[in-house]
Formats: C-alpha cells, sequence, structure tokens
C-alpha cells in the first residue's frame, strides 16, 4: 500500500515523466555531466491571516534544463510546473528569479489553503523539500446559530447561546454590559462565565438588561455579540407618604414609586376615578430608571383650596397586569381646630406652680419629721407644695385620728 507522499511523488512523475525523459536523453548525448540541481534552502513555514496573500520560496542551484513543480500535499494537487499554472484555482500563480528561485504566490488566502506545500525537481530520483502554510482566521460569532434578544417572565429559566467560529478555535465568555455580576442561580454569581452556553435559573428583574458574547482565539479582531434580556413582570408601587398634610394656598407634591416591565402606563386620579390633566392647577411628572423599569411618580398641586382635600390616586398599567395606591391629602390646621378643646399646660404655667413650691419650702426652714411628734395640731403640719390628692387625703385622716386620741386622753384625766 502507498503512503499519501509516495502517490503524491507518482503524480508528480506521471506529470513531469516527459520532461525528465527528454531532460536525460539530452544529458546522454551531450558534454560533459552536468551538476544534479540542489536545493539552497529551506521553505519557512508561514502564518497567514485569512484574506492576506503570501509567497512561498523555493531556492535550487544548477537547475539547468531541469523543471521545478509546486504541489499542495495534504490535497494531492499539483500548482505548477516550471513557468505554468496547472490548477484552475485563479488565486494561484507562479514566478521565478532567474531560475533560482522559484515563488508560489496564493492572493487572498482562505482556510482551506493551509497546510503543506511541496517544491519538486524533477531529477531522475525527485527532490522534494516542503513547506507549512499556517492560516489563521479571526473569529466570527455565527448569528444563525446564537440567541437574539429575549423576552421572558420573571422566575422563568433562560438559556443563551453563542457559537463562534475561527482558526484557532475561538472561546467564548460572557459579561453583563453594565458591570453587574451574572447571576447563574440565587446562590451563585459570577463577573464573566466562558461557555458557548449560558444558563440562567429563575430569572428576576435584576438580571434584566444586555449581556456580551466575546468570542477570542488571539487573532485580532476580538469580536462580540449582544444579546438583550428582558424580564417582564406586573406593575408595584410603593408609596413614602399615604398622607400628607398641606395648608390652604400652599402648593404640594404627591410621589409614587413604580416598578414594571413592560414600561407602565402611569397617571393620577382623584377618589370619583377622573383622571387629572395637566393644567395651571396640576403638574404631574415621570422619571424613569435606573434602572429602566423604575419610575418615580410626581403631582404637584398648586395653591390647595377646600376641594382640592380628599384622595388622589396614582396608576400604573401594563400587559401583565395593573396596579394603584391611595394618598390621602388633609389640611392640618383644619384637623388640629377641629380636635378636643382640652389644652395641656403651658411650659410658662408649669413653671410658675414649679417655683411657688420652691419658694414654700425655703420659708419653712428645717423640715418637720411629723409623724414623731406626739402633739400635732392640723395647723402644725404643713401641706407640701404638689402633693397628690392620695396624700392629701392620708395626711387628713391621721390629723383627725391625732386630735380624736388628744380629745380621749383629756376625758380619761378629768374624770
Amino acid at each position: 500500500m502507498l503512503s499519501l507522499g509516495q502517490k503524491v511523488a507518482a503524480v508528480l512523475a506521471l506529470a513531469v515523466g516527459l520532461c525528465v525523459a527528454a531532460t536525460s536523453a539530452a544529458s546522454a548525448t551531450s558534454g560533459p555531466a552536468q551538476e544534479d540541481p540542489e536545493f539552497t534552502d529551506i521553505i519557512e513555514n508561514i502564518t497567514v491571516p485569512a484574506g492576506r496573500n503570501v509567497k512561498l520560496s523555493c531556492s535550487v542551484k544548477n537547475l539547468g534544463t531541469y523543471k521545478v513543480a509546486w504541489m499542495h500535499f495534504e490535497q494531492s494537487a499539483i500548482l505548477t510546473v516550471h513557468n505554468h499554472v496547472i490548477t484552475r484555482n485563479p488565486r494561484i500563480s507562479v514566478s521565478h528569479d532567474k531560475h533560482r528561485t522559484w515563488f508560489l504566490h496564493i492572493n487572498n488566502v482562505q482556510e482551506e489553503d493551509k497546510g503543506r506545500y511541496m517544491c519538486q525537481i524533477n531529477t531522475v530520483q525527485a527532490k522534494t523539500q516542503f513547506g507549512y502554510l499556517h492560516v489563521v482566521v479571526p473569529p466570527n460569532i455565527d448569528d444563525a446559530l446564537s440567541s437574539t434578544d429575549v423576552i421572558v417572565r420573571e422566575q422563568a429559566n433562560v438559556t443563551l447561546t453563542c457559537v463562534a467560529t475561527g482558526s484557532p478555535s475561538p472561546s467564548v465568555r460572557w459579561k453583563r454590559d453594565d458591570g453587574n455580576k451574572i447571576n447563574l442561580n440565587k446562590s451563585h454569581s459570577v463577573i464573566e462565565y466562558e461557555g458557548e452556553v449560558l444558563e440562567l435559573t429563575r430569572i428576576s428583574r435584576l438580571d434584566m438588561g444586555a449581556y456580551l458574547c466575546i468570542a477570542s482565539n488571539g487573532v485580532p479582531p476580538t469580536v462580540s455579540k449582544r444579546i438583550k434580556v428582558s424580564v417582564d413582570f406586573p406593575p408595584m408601587l410603593w408609596i413614602p407618604h399615604q398622607l400628607v398634610g398641606a395648608p390652604i394656598g400652599f402648593s404640594v407634591t404627591l410621589e409614587c414609586f413604580t416598578e414594571a416591565h413592560p414600561t407602565s402606563l402611569n397617571y393620577w386620579t382623584r377618589e370619583d376615578g377622573n383622571m387629572i390633566h395637566e393644567s395651571a392647577k396640576y403638574h404631574s411628572e415621570n422619571t424613569v430608571g435606573p434602572p429602566t423599569y423604575k419610575t418615580h411618580m410626581r403631582l404637584t398641586i398648586h395653591k390647595i383650596s377646600e376641594r382640592d382635600q380628599g384622595t388622589y390616586k396614582c396608576v400604573a398599567k401594563n400587559p401583565r397586569g395593573e396596579t394603584d395606591g391611595n394618598i390621602r391629602l388633609y389640611n392640618p390646621v383644619e384637623t388640629k381646630n377641629k380636635g378636643s378643646k382640652y389644652q395641656p399646660p403651658s411650659i410658662n404655667e408649669i413653671n410658675n406652680f414649679d417655683q411657688k413650691s420652691n419658694s414654700h419650702e425655703a420659708g419653712k426652714g428645717k423640715k418637720q419629721d411629723w409623724l414623731q411628734s406626739e402633739n400635732v395640731s392640723a395647723s402644725s403640719v404643713p401641706l407640701a407644695a404638689g402633693m397628690g390628692l392620695v396624700g392629701s387625703l392620708l395626711l387628713c385622716l391621721m390629723t383627725v385620728n391625732l386630735t380624736f386620741f388628744n380629745d380621749a386622753n383629756l376625758h380619761l384625766r378629768s374624770s
């Protein structure tokens, strides 16, 4: 069984056999013997990006009447023989430098051009040498086999695919366009993920945004594809102040915060359901993001009157659902006037009472201990300033008892 190299040599021998025979015959009948041709240099291995032009060189000496041929070894294809192009490939041509160096030209190199190229001299025993052409291809992302923008419901699973070609085979990595971490699941987050397939488990609104698929293989340029992931969910509302007080004649701003995707239709109504429109009285303003699914709703009411008091409703609707929230606007001055008639003592009144108590205590001088006195009358017991009702009752009862015992002792003595 012949090897591939032997088959190639046989093909070349067949192609140039007539030339060899003619040359041999001429040498036999001519004068002194001609030196055999030899290669004077190796064929350098070349690496070239696809799309460029390349030139392989084969240097010989003593070529005489012999011929030089080029062939693609892996394809077993004869490309040129001497000055003639054999292949039908229009990108192939041949030239020489006074028969000393033979050049094989390949224009607009393609990936299929890579492989071993053989330069052969058609001596009786063919002389050959090889050079390798390595064709590198920048990475390319195959859009037909890769994911496009996706829209999913919240808590669903998402699979993103990015297929890249090139030589050498490119590596694929993923990152978020906004620089945030990629949440692979509820417990595992990464800055970058490597692999053609990116799987996101139980996706949430926090995972919404653009994901970059980046392919590289060391051959510039590196390429990327931007895939937008949209997460749909019904509107949600957050109201920081549900009860807002503002005096008559002043202006006030009511606020609601919404989250929704797709973006919700946001508006304000009164308690009767009538929508509030832009006017000299009302000014509504919606500020989006960040992120884009958040909206800050504001309603400013100018020069509040009594009829402006009551309930206001912020409403958010999108294809996934709707929600609303209430804010009550009231007049704090009016509410105070309608309250209880009881007024707590003022600070001045409390201070005056304390001053009177202190002056009374200072006038008494030495403090008496009425519990240790045997003859205590009601007039001799000082009433402590600020004493409570219970203390006054106890003092009264004890004074009565002491008086009763004194009377009893006098009666016994007299009898």
